[in-house]
C-alpha cells in the first residue's frame, strides 16, 4: 500500500516489467497469474481531487521484482481529458495521504529528508501542483512522526495526529514519550491495575502514550506556526479524553473532520481504561481549536459512533452508529445532528444495510455512502430529509458492481471513485451515475492483461433454515475438464468473500494454478441484512458449516468442472477456526486443509485474545468462567480424536488477535495423532501476512501443499 517514471505509459511498462520473474509466454499464450505477479503488481494507495475538479492526485506503490523493496510515489493527472498522461511528482521519500487545500495547493505526508537529515514522517506541500517542476516543501518539522492530517475548510489551520505522551502539551515537544510501563532498571514492562489493553493487534501497549489530535495555525509562509498548537483532548484530570484518536489499530482520517467554519475538529475516540478491551463505545468528540475542553457528542450511546461528516453549510453533522454495545458487527446506521438546534434523528434506520463510508455532496443536498450488498460494495445516494436511499450504478462492468471505494462527488455531478473486483485490483474512474465511467489510471491494468484471465460466476442456493445463501466460483477461463475444488472460507466471521480484490486471500491467484475456487457467504456474512449477520452468534459450528456443505455441493451442481471429490479447504481467522472445526466434523470430504490463524481451543482463546468484546459477544455475551458450556459447544479441541485430514498450519508471532500458541497447539495435535502436517510460522507478521517476501513464501508453501494432495496423491516433491 505503500523509480522515477515520467508518464502513465512508462508506469505501465515498469509494472509489466515487474512480471519478469514469471515464465515467458509460450507461443503467445498468456501465462497464469502467479504469486510473484500478485506480490509485485502495482497497488493504488489513496486519491484527492482539487477544489476546482480539474486535477487528480493519487499514490501508487511499486515493488521491485528482485529485492521486493517497495516504493510509494505521487502522481498527478488532469480530470478533463481521459487520454491525458499522468506524471510523477518529484518527492524525496515515500508519499501517502494526498489532500488539496482550498487554494489548490497539494499537501501530503512524506518521510523525505529536511536539510539533508532524516526528519521522520511530516506534512509537505506543493504550492502550484499543476505546473511542471513544482517543488515540494515541508510544512511541519515536529520531533515526532505525523500519522495523519486534515486541512481546515478555510485553509488557515492544520489538524495533525500522532503518538504523543498524554501529559505533553505540544506535538512531540517533550523529552519523554509518556510510557509508564517501563519503570526500569531492567527491560521488563509493568502494567498496573486498570491499564486496559496490554497488547493490541500486533503491538504491546504503551500506557501514557496515545494517538492525539492537535490543531495549529498556518503562518504566512504556509508552514505550521508551532506557537499556536493546541491539544484537542483537554485536561485529563478534569474530564478530558484519555484514549486514542483516531482509534487503534485501524482508525484513520475518516475519523477526523473539521467544522465548516474551521473553529472545531470532530474526532472519534474511545476512553482508555480497565473496560477498554470489552468496549466498542467509540464516541464523537467536538474539540474547539481555541483549546477549550472537548465535548462528547454521543455520550448517550454506549455502542460505536464513527465516520463524522459535516455538511458544507455547517448545519448538519452526519455519522454512523451502532445500537448494541460490545457488538463490533452491529449495523451502522446514518444519524444526523442539527448543530444549530440540537435536533437528532436516525436517518437510515429502515434500510437494512450497514454503512461503511459517508460524505456529503459538494452542494450539501445529499449524502454519499458505500455499503456491502449481496457480493457487491456499491455507492448509494441518501436524501438527508427523507432518508431515501438510491443505489448508484458506477461500475463500467455489467451485472457486477464489484467493490467501489474512495468515492469523491464533484460539483458537476460526476463522481471520481475506485473499483476493484476478483478480476483486478483498484483503478481510478470518473463518470456520472448510470452513464458509464472512464478509467483514468493504468496502475495494474496493462500488466494484468498480459496474464491468462479467470472467470467468476455467482450462484445462490437454499442454506440453513432454507435461507438464500450466495457464493462465487472462480476458475481459469477456457479450462477443460474437471478442476480440483478449493473451498475458501472467509474470516470475520462477520465478513464476506465479496467481489473484491485482495492482496492476501486472492481467489484469482489460486484459481490460476488450475483450481476451481468456491467461496460461500454463510450465515454470519455481511451484505444480506443484519438478521443474517447475527445468525452466527453463539452458533459458530452450526449453520455456517451446513451452509458450506450445501454450498460446495451447489457449486458442483451449477458448474460440472468443480470437482468436489478431489478438493481441499482453506481459511484464515474465523476461516481458520472453521478449518479446525471441519477437521473434526467434515474431514472425510477433503484431501487436505490449510488453516491460517484459526482458533483451536476456545477456552485458551478466551483468556489470550486482546479485544475481549468480540469473543464474549460471540459466546452469548458471557465470559468463559460464566458460561463455559457456550465456549465448549463449538470448541475444535474437543474433536481432536477424529482428526485425520492432512493440514498445513500457518501462524505469526505478532498476531495478538488469535495468538500463535493456537496454531502451535493445532500442529501438536496433528503431530501427536500422526496426521500428515506442516507448520509455517512468521516471526515478523501479525494476523495478516503483509511483507512481500513473506507473502511469496506463504503462497509457495500453500501451492505446494495443494499440489501434493490434489495432483500427486500425497507424495512429496
Amino acid at each position: 500500500m505503500k523509480t522515477s517514471f515520467l508518464s502513465r505509459a512508462a508506469l505501465s511498462l515498469a509494472l509489466a516489467a515487474s512480471f519478469s520473474a514469471a515464465p515467458a509466454q509460450a507461443q503467445g499464450v498468456p501465462q497464469p497469474f502467479s504469486a510473484q505477479d500478485l506480490v509485485t503488481l502495482g497497488r493504488f494507495g489513496s486519491l484527492a481531487v482539487s477544489p476546482d475538479g480539474k486535477l487528480l492526485a493519487y499514490t501508487v506503490t511499486t515493488t521491485d521484482p528482485v529485492s521486493y523493496a517497495r516504493t510509494t510515489s505521487l502522481w498527478l493527472r488532469p480530470l478533463g481529458d481521459a487520454r491525458a498522461a499522468a506524471r510523477q511528482v518529484a518527492v524525496d521519500g515515500a508519499v501517502s495521504d494526498p489532500a488539496f487545500a482550498p487554494d489548490g495547493s497539494l499537501w501530503f505526508l512524506s518521510d523525505g529528508k529536511q536539510g539533508g537529515k532524516d526528519a521522520g514522517t511530516q506534512v509537505w506541500k506543493i504550492a502550484a501542483p499543476a505546473g511542471a517542476g513544482a517543488l515540494a516543501v515541508p510544512v511541519t518539522a515536529f520531533k515526532a512522526d505525523v500519522s495523519g492530517f486534515k486541512l481546515s475548510p478555510d485553509g488557515k489551520r492544520l489538524a495533525v495526529w500522532g503518538d504523543i505522551a498524554r501529559d505533553c502539551p505540544t506535538f512531540g515537544g517533550c523529552a519523554s514519550d509518556g510510557n509508564t510501563s517501563q519503570p526500569g532498571p531492567g527491560t521488563g514492562r509493568l502494567y498496573k491495575d486498570s491499564t486496559g489493553f496490554v497488547r493490541h493487534w500486533d503491538a504491546w501497549e504503551t500506557p501514557g502514550n496515545y494517538s492525539r489530535v492537535f490543531a495549529y495555525a498556518l503562518g504566512t509562509d504556509g508552514r505550521v506556526n508551532t506557537d499556536t498548537g493546541r491539544a484537542l483532548d483537554g485536561d485529563a484530570a478534569n474530564g478530558g479524553l484519555v484514549g486514542d484518536a483516531p482509534t487503534k489499530p485501524f482508525g484513520d482520517g475518516a475519523q477526523v473532520a473539521w467544522s465548516a467554519d474551521s473553529s472545531a475538529v470532530v474526532y472519534v475516540a474511545r476512553q482508555a481504561d480497565r473496560d477498554e478491551p470489552r468496549s466498542t463505545n467509540l464516541d464523537l468528540w467536538w474539540a474547539p481549536v481555541n483549546g477549550d475542553a472537548p465535548r462528547n457528542l454521543t455520550a448517550a450511546n454506549k455502542a460505536t459512533d464513527t465516520a463524522p461528516a459535516l455538511s458544507p453549510d455547517g448545519q448538519w453533522l452526519a455519522w454512523t452508529a451502532m445500537a448494541r454495545p460490545t457488538y463490533e458487527a452491529d449495523r451502522l446506521v446514518v444519524n444526523l445532528l442539527n448543530l444549530r438546534t440540537g435536533e437528532r434523528r436516525e436517518l437510515t434506520g429502515g434500510w437494512d444495510r450497514s454503512v461503511d463510508t459517508l460524505q456529503w455532496t459538494p452542494d450539501g443536498k445529499a449524502l454519499i455512502a458505500t455499503a456491502e450488498d449481496v457480493l457487491d460494495t456499491p455507492a448509494f445516494r441518501i436524501d438527508p430529509k427523507s432518508g431515501k436511499v438510491v443505489r448508484l450504478a458506477l461500475s463500467p462492468a455489467k451485472g457486477r458492481e464489484g467493490h467501489i471505494g474512495n468515492v469523491t462527488p464533484l460539483r458537476d455531478g460526476r463522481v471520481v471513485f475506485t473499483r476493484d473486483s476478483i478480476d483486478a485490483p483498484a483503478e481510478i474512474y470518473v463518470g456520472k451515475p448510470g452513464k458509464g465511467a472512464t478509467r483514468l489510471t493504468d496502475i495494474a491494468a496493462s500488466a494484468l492483461a498480459a496474464r491468462a484471465p479467470v472467470v467468476t460466476r455467482r450462484f445462490s442456493f437454499a442454506g440453513a433454515n432454507g435461507d438464500t445463501v450466495w457464493g462465487q466460483i472462480t476458475k481459469p477461463a477456457g479450462a477443460a475438464g474437471k478442476l480440483p475444488g478449493i473451498l475458501y472460507v472467509h474470516g470475520g466471521p462477520q465478513g464476506s468473500f465479496n467481489d473484491a480484490w485482495s492482496n492476501r486471500w486472492n481467489p484469482r491467484v489460486v484459481a490460476s494454478q488450475g483450481y476451481a475456487v468456491v467461496s460461500v457467504d454463510f450465515h454470519g456474512s455481511t451484505g444480506y441484512g443484519q438478521a443474517f449477520t447475527d445468525a452466527i452468534n453463539n452458533d459458530w459450528g452450526g449453520k455456517p458449516l451446513e451452509d458450506l456443505q450445501k454450498g460446495f455441493a451447489a457449486a458442483a451442481a451449477v458448474d460440472a468442472q468443480v470437482d468436489t471429490d478431489n478438493a481441499c479447504a482453506m481459511g484464515a481467522s474465523y476461516g481458520g477456526y472453521m478449518m479446525n472445526w471441519i477437521e473434526g466434523n467434515w474431514a472425510d470430504k477433503f484431501r487436505c486443509i490449510v488453516q491460517h490463524d484459526g482458533v483451536f481451543d476456545a477456552r485458551a482463546m478466551a483468556y489470550e485474545t486482546e479485544e475481549l468484546w468480540f469473543d464474549e459477544w460471540e459466546h452469548g455475551q458471557k465470559t468463559y468462567f460464566d458460561a463455559p458450556e457456550a465456549y465448549e459447544k463449538w470448541n475444535p479441541v474437543n474433536h481432536v480424536a477424529k482428526w485425520k485430514t492432512p493440514m498445513l498450519v500457518v501462524t505469526s508471532e505478532k498476531d495478538f488477535r488469535i495468538p500463535y500458541t493456537q496454531g502451535l497447539a493445532a500442529f501438536t495435535a496433528l503431530q501427536t495423532r500422526k496426521v500428515p502436517s506442516e507448520l509455517l510460522v512468521f516471526p515478523d507478521e501479525n494476523h495478516w501476512v503483509l511483507k512481500p517476501k513473506n507473502s511469496l513464501q506463504w503462497h509457495q508453501t500453500v501451492f505446494r501443499w495443494l499440489d501434493r494432495w490434489l495432483r500427486k496423491g500425497g507424495k512429496e516433491g
